[in-house]
């Protein structure tokens, strides 16, 4: 679970400092009014994928197979591999050369661990609370989902863990009042976002 949450403080340590005009979680188009090279992207051109790696690994690690973590890796590498080389066509386009001299230094996913360049965009907890509680509330649940299977499969019966199920509940309870505060309020809004 710890690895998974690790996956999910990267993402928020990304996302809190995403530069207005990037397009986020991609459901129409490709937007990109910067190309982002600093911060975690000074490391990786991933490093949001990296995050999402990090969550889907702890899930696996949780059977305690040793083929699960890399059947996870190996259908995460095919996943992501296109999404990943159709944003780089479209950032090379976009930025030319910029885009080019960014990515002949920095690598692709496994971060490198020097030429660290701070982020010129400040922390906004605003955009995280917005963009982030859905994974918050996966993480929880497939946690939970996983718990109540596995003591499902070794008692032989359905058994609910109340620590568990009261944690499914909080997150269940977060994440709705944080979609309904982004969908019916502004107080989540960000100024150009």
């Amino acid at each position: 679970m710890l690895i998974s949450f690790c996956g999910l403080a990267l993402r928020v340590m990304i996302v809190g400092r995403a530069p207005i005009g990037t397009s986020g979680r991609n459901t129409r188009e490709q937007v990109a009014n910067t190309l982002t090279t600093t911060g975690v992207y000074s490391l990786a051109r991933h490093p949001l994928y990296l995050g999402n790696f990090l969550i889907m690994l702890g899930f696996a690690l949780v059977w305690h197979l040793w083929w699960l973590p890399l059947l996870t890796a190996c259908v995460y590498a095919l996943y992501y591999e296109r999404i990943m080389l159709t944003e780089e066509a479209f950032l090379r386009d976009r930025f030319g050369r910029q885009f080019e001299e960014w990515a002949a230094v920095t690598p692709t996913f496994i971060p490198k661990l020097t030429g660290w360049k701070p982020s010129t965009v400040p922390f906004c907890w605003r955009t995280v609370l917005q963009r982030e509680y859905n994974a918050f509330f996966l993480i929880v649940t497939v946690f939970f989902l996983q718990d109540l299977l596995g003591d499902s499969l070794v008692e032989g019966t359905l058994t609910l863990d109340p620590v568990w199920f009261g944690a499914f509940l909080a997150a269940f309870a977060i994440s709705t009042m944080l979609r309904t505060l982004k969908k019916r309020t502004r107080l989540l809004q960000v100024e150009g976002r």
